[in-house]
């Protein structure tokens, strides 16, 4: 497994904007791609953007789109997600994760992600 730490949650107002970066440890990082989810209570984690590592062609869940941009830097082993115009909807906890295999239309699924950071917990207040 690789080892993933997210950092740059926080407290926000709804329309703010807020960026996620997610870094991953290992010196040899070559995953097909790495995707960002959204964890509520009592609720699943639900898919919010994937990206390609190699193409970097981005994918997102509907409800982000045209708010949110998934971007990764290949050298520094990092993926970022640009939150922007912050909703209520949009609090929770959210995780980064890698994936070694599949293709960008399969990557919403959760099993197909082999390692998950801990988490960074974003507060949208309205």
């Amino acid at each position: 497994q690789v080892h993933l730490v997210e950092s740059g949650g926080g407290l926000v107002q709804a329309g703010d904007s807020l960026r996620l970066s997610c870094a991953a440890s290992e010196r040899t990082f070559n995953p097909s791609a790495m995707g960002w989810f959204h964890q509520t209570p009592g609720k699943e984690r639900e898919f919010v953007a994937v990206i390609s590592w190699i193409s970097g062609v981005p994918r997102y869940a509907d409800s982000v789109k045209g708010r949110f941009t998934i971007s990764r830097d290949n050298y520094q082993n990092t993926v970022q997600l640009q939150m922007n115009s912050l909703k209520s909807e949009d609090t929770g906890v959210y995780f980064c994760a890698s994936a070694r295999a599949g293709y960008l239309t399969s990557l919403h699924r959760r099993e197909m992600y082999d390692s998950w950071g801990q988490g960074t917990q974003v507060t949208v207040s309205s």
